[in-house]
């Protein structure tokens, strides 16, 4: 499991994270649309590392939780603890880290963002968008959660996986981020307010709430690209592999995010051209590739973070533009 947050983390966003946050990957075993299982990521206060006044480091426990505690709250059996930066390997046989990582994700944001700007207000397809390939996430860093459990300890057979964020502290718990495919709030809900309720939503609301505005952008969308004779057809097709906005994934198999299939998501996968393909019904990319050269193959998989000789000249992402992507997506 693997959930990265805080785009252009130490240049334009933290390096640390939440403290009253409840980060947790959440399991929907029985195809229901509804957790039976969650991992759950609680942090401390930062602190100075040692030596190092611009460094900081945490705490952190992750807890398995099912039943009544795998939907809310913070209970649960505790099943690691440690300090970020660190690998933690616990005897009970899981792994853990949660620190800061080199962006995984690639994405040529300008383009992406006029492309879809062109839709929504104009009504045009504009696939000439994706021309100069302008990578937004070169040598940007993310800070990762990363958890890799026995997957007894989950099940066998086809699962389903979305990730949250919820404040928790002197006031009732409340979820502010979610995820489960990646570029859906991206690509398809242009409106702020959209995004803010697909946040605060569960994934059991996805059918009722979120299918009509999934399917009537692509339906648009394929029209627009004269790439489907029959657009409705396509739409309602697209929406049974989109809703809801989980991720699944069949234990025991290599993970492979592409056109045919979601299964799982690995950290080199152009989800961007499988999304943008899928959207419009044509090959269509960015023509941009995760960093390869930054992948690990032993946990936990992130490579090493960008230095700051690293990124000499790297201008702040501008969390005030109109459409900011994030490495959350």
């Amino acid at each position: 499991m693997a959930m990265t947050v805080n785009a252009d983390a130490g240049i334009s966003a933290p390096d640390t994270f939440r403290s009253e946050g409840i980060y947790a990957f959440r399991f929907d075993l029985n195809g229901d649309a509804r957790e039976e299982l969650s991992y759950k990521v609680r942090f401390g206060d930062p602190t100075h590392a040692a030596g190092d006044i611009h460094g900081h480091v945490q705490s952190f426990e992750i807890r398995r939780a099912t039943g009544a505690d795998a939907l809310q709250g913070v209970g649960g059996e505790l099943i690691a603890s440690g300090t970020t930066g660190q690998v933690v390997r616990a005897q009970n046989g899981v792994t853990a880290f949660a620190g800061l990582a080199p962006d995984m994700f690639s994405a040529d944001g300008p383009a992406l963002v006029s492309f879809i700007d062109a839709f929504f207000s104009k009504g045009t397809f504009t696939p000439q968008a994706f021309g100069k390939r302008q990578e937004l996430f070169l040598k940007r860093n993310i800070t990762a959660i990363v958890l890799e459990v026995p997957t007894a300890w989950i099940g066998d057979g086809l699962i389903r996986i979305w990730g949250t964020i919820s404040l928790y502290g002197h006031a009732p718990e409340v979820q502010v981020a979610r995820w489960g495919l990646p570029l859906i709030t991206h690509m398809y809900m242009v409106d702020p307010q959209l995004r803010e309720d697909f946040n605060r939503l569960h994934p059991s609301d996805d059918l009722a709430r979120w299918a009509p505005v999934l399917a009537e952008a692509v339906e648009e969308m394929s029209q627009l690209a004269g790439s489907s004779a029959v657009a409705q057809g396509y739409g309602k097709q697209l929406i049974e592999r989109f809703v809801p906005v989980v991720l699944p994934y069949r234990l025991g198999t290599p993970a492979a995010f592409d056109f045919l299939e979601f299964n799982g998501r690995a950290l080199t996968d152009d989800v961007i051209g499988v999304m943008l393909t899928l959207m419009t019904n044509t090959a269509l990319s960015d023509g941009l590739m995760p960093p390869v050269n930054r992948v690990r193959d032993r946990f936990p998989y992130f490579g090493a973070p960008f230095l700051p000789e690293d990124q000499i000249g790297l201008e702040p992402l501008n969390p005030a533009s109109k459409f900011v992507l994030s490495a959350q997506h």
